[in-house]
């Protein structure tokens, strides 16, 4: 079985099990047995950390099956291949050469060496945050609810934004909590470290280690995470003008709310689709602009290595870069004085064909199989659902059966990856050692 079939079979595997797990009647908050394309549907957008749900996770599920979404948001945002490699690392498990490699493709690595330190490393940051994000939530949910849901609320809520899931056990989100600066600050903080990826984090903390024992030697930093930093900084602060000025004067999202609070939800919302499902005001009634602006920030997504969905903030800034040689009459194209080679822009051309491709052919099926629906509200779904973010105008709970099972597959495309996913199907690539001559073609 080549690597790429592991990981993708890994993925079914793990949702299958969180179906069985939410069908159970002890799941659900009636004691009954569970429908089982609401236990499918949930399962997918657990492991796949999207948050998009049909049902009330709140009210639906009981305590068991709340607990089942978590750890399958956990497993689902940590990945297949490093969930199980941590396991075999506690129960002393050496690593085969089959197993390096998937590890290595994975983790998007160049090498294999210093895969299991980075799994550790990967499972100790991730608890970190976690549980730091838990201990600054406490103060936002226990005056309300008490010490024990409170600490619950917090467990779930901080889980779920580090892994970019929108999973939340309000009826309404966090709308109830749009003017909590301490919550905003908390969630928006694990949705951009989580998305951000680990390289970025390990490079940040050696960074910070260095200034404090005052090193001569100083940190080089990656092109990885170069790219990654500055293009979420540009995207966080595009959004939030964007969101500001075009829900400014909409009465059932901005207008009613003071200055500050305004930049507090724009800021939010620019956030959010970026790739966590949560959100501070309600999606439905946002302008069509704003809910185009959402699905753009939706499809770019997070950035590689990290938990979120989407093309990927790495890819957006090749192709920008290529379209900028290209305007500019360059034959290279050149990020941050480094020559990117050939390989890599295909690779996020073919990214960026067959995510445009999944998004058309899953909205042309949904718009056949649910045809009252508006074509902004449809396409909103099919772009959360495929850049794995889990904001929704409200329809998820209420399109046809075959519309639901559309969405489970889109989610899980978007999760695996339409590479790996098209590798898994036809095979592991093999460079050709057959060249052929060139020729020129009109474009453009």
């Amino acid at each position: 079985m080549t690597v790429s079939r592991t990981i993708c079979l890994g993925f079914l595997a793990v949702i299958a099990v969180g179906t069985i797990l939410l069908m159970m009647p002890f799941s659900t908050s009636s004691g009954e047995w569970n429908d089982p394309i609401v236990a499918l549907f949930t399962s997918t957008s657990a492991v796949c950390v999207t948050g998009l749900g049909v049902v009330d996770t709140g009210t639906y599920f009981s305590f068991w099956g709340q607990l089942f979404i978590v750890l399958l948001v956990q497993i689902g945002g940590l990945g297949y291949m490093t969930t199980t490699t941590f396991l075999i690392l506690l129960i002393g498990r050496k690593f085969d050469l089959r197993q390096k490699i998937a590890i290595q493709q994975a983790l998007d690595r160049p090498g294999m060496s210093g895969s299991t330190q980075i799994i550790r490393s990967i499972i100790a940051v991730t608890l970190i945050f976690e549980i730091t994000g838990i201990f600054l939530l406490l103060p936002a949910f226990v005056p309300d609810y008490g010490w024990q849901q409170g600490l619950w609320l917090a467990i779930f809520h901080s889980v779920n934004s580090w892994n970019n899931a929108g999973f939340s056990l309000f009826k309404d989100n966090l709308i109830g909590y749009q003017s909590s600066v301490l919550l905003v600050l908390t969630v928006t903080g694990l949705i951009i470290f989580g998305g951000i990826g680990y390289q970025v984090i390990l490079e940040t903390y050696l960074w910070i280690r260095d200034r404090i024992r005052n090193q001569q030697v100083k940190l080089v930093f990656s092109l990885d995470f170069k790219v990654a930093i500055s293009t979420t900084i540009v995207l966080l602060i595009m959004g939030t003008i964007a969101f500001f000025f075009v829900e400014l004067r909409n009465p059932q999202t901005f207008a009613n709310l003071n200055f500050f609070d305004k930049l507090l939800v724009a800021w939010f919302q620019s956030v959010t689709p970026r790739t966590a499902g949560f959100n501070t005001i309600d999606i439905s009634k946002m302008t069509t602009a704003g809910l185009f602006i959402t699905i753009a920030f939706m499809f770019i997504g997070a950035s590689p290595g990290g938990t979120g969905g989407g093309i990927k903030t790495t890819t957006l800034r090749v192709l920008t870069s290529c379209t900028q040689a290209i305007l500019q009459g360059k034959e290279e194209v050149i990020l941050y004085e480094r020559k990117i080679v050939l390989s890599l822009v295909l690779k996020a051309v073919g990214v960026l064909i067959g995510s445009v491709g999944t998004v058309i052919i899953s909205t042309i099926l949904i718009t056949l199989t649910d045809p009252k629906l508006d074509f902004i509200q449809i396409l909103f779904e099919v772009v959360s659902a495929f850049a794995t973010v889990g904001l929704s105008t409200g329809i998820t709970g209420t399109v046809s059966t075959a519309a639901k099972l559309i969405l489970i597959a889109t989610m899980y495309v978007g999760r695996v990856g339409v590479l790996l996913l098209m590798s898994a199907i036809l095979g592991d690539p093999r460079p050709s050692r057959v060249h052929y001559p060139e020729e020129s073609l009109l474009v453009g």
